[in-house]
């Protein structure tokens, strides 16, 4: 394997796996200026991808940061294809252990020594996605969050066989896209953040099993309230401004002890019967489906614009990531 050598702009990223993830990170890399070469045997893949870009570029339109010149598309016809001559290779396939090692072995057939592969699995440990590639020290994990075109956040995962080398330069080429990398050091299933969003997921499952809440009444309070305080400032620091003057220790003091009530149920999962999984598909469908999935990514689209925009102009928080891109 050769050098992976220090990062620069890359001008050619391949992407294997077309769907919700892999068409915005297409979108991000076109819209940083990087070639694109992407591979899906789906028939619908071209128009998805499309929509999914025009999405983008009406996004970074608003927020000012469209780019002078955009990268080229190419729809490849299958993964070596798309890999050849890739600096940096992310594989967004479905979670399946089977078919993720298939795609690197197809990837390594015919990608550079020098690049990159990165796999944006949501939990899968890279250890074993890695276990039966020829040079896996040059692959890990780059898990975003979507939109990937708009949020900025990605962890960077490594497995037993990943070299630092790898790390550093992944963490690099996720910067210059304008993005915020956080390497999470231990390797653990679903790594930090779906660790804490299936926190959150678990409790609102029993909320509705229980007859307590509906989909609308639980993503109102999470909308309407500390959504907005985590969307700013996350969890620790909204809690120390909680503890007043006395901080972080007053906070745990005053509320440490409500840990050990019965408040939730998060040991436990409701059985996801068919008659639970209507409940919630049926409430679903009353709260959101007089919108098309379509109109629902733009309205979140500009909704994510706007928070970033005002985070921006206070030089806070994911707002200096549009800074990143603004300033090239």
């Amino acid at each position: 394997m050769g050098s992976l050598g220090k990062p620069s702009q890359p001008d050619r990223v391949g992407i294997i796996g077309a769907g919700v993830i892999g068409a915005a990170w297409s979108a991000r890399w076109l819209l940083r200026g990087s070639d694109v070469s992407i591979f899906d045997p789906a028939a619908a893949t071209e128009r998805l991808v499309n929509e999914v870009l025009n999405n983008a570029r009406h996004s970074w339109e608003r927020m000012g940061v469209a780019p002078l010149q955009e990268g080229s598309l190419t729809f490849a016809n299958s993964v070596e294809e798309a890999s050849e001559g890739a600096v940096l290779i992310q594989e967004s396939i479905p979670e399946d252990v089977g078919a993720k090692k298939n795609a690197l072995n197809q990837i390594e057939k015919s990608a550079p020594a020098s690049a990159l592969i990165a796999s944006s699995t949501s939990g899968l440990l890279p250890s074993r996605l890695q276990e039966d590639m020829n040079n896996p020290e040059r692959f890990l994990v780059g898990h975003p969050f979507n939109p990937v075109y708009l949020l900025p956040m990605v962890e960077v995962v490594g497995g037993d066989r990943t070299s630092d080398e790898a790390i550093s330069s992944a963490i690099q080429f996720y910067e210059i896209a304008g993005m915020k990398p956080v390497h999470v050091r231990v390797e653990i299933d679903a790594f930090v953040a779906d660790r804490l969003l299936e926190a959150v997921w678990r409790e609102a499952l029993w909320l509705i099993n229980d007859g307590v809440a509906t989909t609308h009444e639980i993503d109102d309070i999470i909308r309407f309230g500390f959504g907005l305080r985590w969307a700013q400032m996350g969890l620790f620091e909204n809690y120390r401004i909680a503890g007043g003057e006395g901080g972080m220790k007053h906070f745990i003091e005053q509320f440490g002890p409500s840990l050990e009530w019965p408040w939730s149920k998060l040991t436990d999962t409701p059985e996801l019967t068919d008659e639970l999984i209507d409940r919630i598909s049926e409430q679903s469908d009353e709260q959101s489906g007089h919108h098309t999935i379509r109109e629902l990514e733009r309205i979140r689209d500009n909704n994510l614009v706007d928070v970033l925009l005002a985070l921006e102009s206070n030089s806070w928080g994911a707002g200096l990531s549009v800074s990143t891109l603004r300033d090239g």
